[in-house]
C-alpha cells in the first residue's frame, strides 16, 4: 500500500517536470471538444489518452502495428490495442468511424501519405480527424523515428486526402524547447529512462536495461525541476511559438 502511494506521488511528480507531457495535453484538452461518435485510435498503443476522450465519444477503439507494438514497453500493459494490424492497410473495408485520431504517430511511418489516406478512408462524411506530430523531439523510437513536422507541412498532408483543415494548434514554445531538450539529456546522463518506464514515461518505447545512475539523482532532480520551471515561466514571458514542441491539427471530412 505505501509502495502503490510512493508510486503516485513519484508519477505526480514526473508529470509535473515532464513538460512535454503537460502541454501536449492541454492542447489535446482543447482538441478532443471535437470529437464524436464511433472514434478510432491509430497507433493507439496503451491508449494513455482513452480518459480523455471518451467523455466526448459513445465507443474507442484501438488499433496498432503488430510487429512494432510488441517490441515497446507498452505490450506490458493491462491495456490493450483492440485490433491490431499490418501497418499498411486498416482492417475496415470503408467508412466506419465518426472520429479518427492519431497522436505521435505520423513521425514513425515511413510513408505518412499512406497512412492519413487510410485514416481518412475510414471516417464517415463528417467525420473529424484529430492528428498530433512533434516539430522539435530528440530521436526516439528508434529507429522506426523518420519525420518532424511543421504546420504547413502537417495541413498539406492532410488537405492532400481532400479534408479541410480547421485549426492546427502550437504546444510548447521556445523556453519550454529548451527545457524539454535540457531535461531528456539530463535524465539520459543518469540513466533515469528505465525509471521512467515503471513510472509510465517511454511507454512508446523499449524496455530499457541500464543500470541508473543512483548517485547523481539530487543533482539530476534539481536540474530538471529547475529546468522545467524556466521553461514555463519563459514561455509564460517571453512567449514566441515560432519553436514548438509539436502540434496538433483538427480536420473535417465533407
Amino acid at each position: 500500500m505505501l509502495l502503490e502511494a510512493a508510486r503516485k506521488v513519484a508519477r505526480a511528480a514526473a508529470d509535473v517536470v515532464d513538460i512535454h507531457l503537460s502541454l501536449q495535453r492541454a492542447a489535446m484538452t482543447e482538441a478532443a471538444r471535437h470529437a464524436h461518435g464511433e472514434l478510432l485510435d491509430v497507433g493507439c498503443g496503451d491508449k494513455p489518452w482513452l480518459e480523455l476522450f471518451t467523455p466526448h465519444v459513445g465507443t474507442y477503439v484501438g488499433v496498432e502495428h503488430q510487429a512494432v507494438f510488441e517490441k515497446t514497453n507498452a505490450s506490458n500493459s493491462e491495456r490493450k490495442p483492440d485490433v491490431m494490424y499490418d501497418g499498411t492497410t486498416l482492417p475496415w473495408s470503408g467508412p466506419s468511424f465518426d472520429t479518427v485520431v492519431s497522436f505521435q504517430v505520423l513521425e514513425h511511418t515511413p510513408n505518412p501519405e499512406q497512412l492519413v489516406s487510410e485514416m481518412a478512408r475510414v471516417m464517415r462524411p463528417g467525420g473529424t480527424l484529430i492528428i498530433s506530430a512533434p516539430f522539435s523531439y530528440r530521436l526516439h523510437e528508434q529507429p522506426y523515428d523518420y519525420f518532424r513536422y511543421t504546420p504547413f507541412g502537417l495541413r498539406t498532408l492532410v488537405e492532400k486526402q481532400g479534408l479541410e483543415v480547421e485549426q492546427v494548434t502550437p504546444f510548447g514554445a521556445v523556453w519550454s524547447v529548451i527545457a524539454h531538450k535540457v531535461n531528456s539529456h539530463l535524465i539520459g546522463l543518469g540513466r533515469l529512462d528505465g525509471v521512467g518506464q515503471s513510472l509510465g514515461k517511454f511507454k512508446q518505447e523499449a524496455p530499457r536495461q541500464r543500470a541508473p545512475r543512483y548517485w547523481a539523482l539530487p543533482f539530476i532532480g534539481a536540474g530538471v525541476v529547475a529546468s522545467a520551471l524556466i521553461g514555463r515561466v519563459g514561455d509564460a514571458v517571453a512567449h514566441d511559438d515560432v519553436e514548438a514542441l509539436g502540434y496538433v491539427l483538427v480536420a473535417r471530412k465533407r
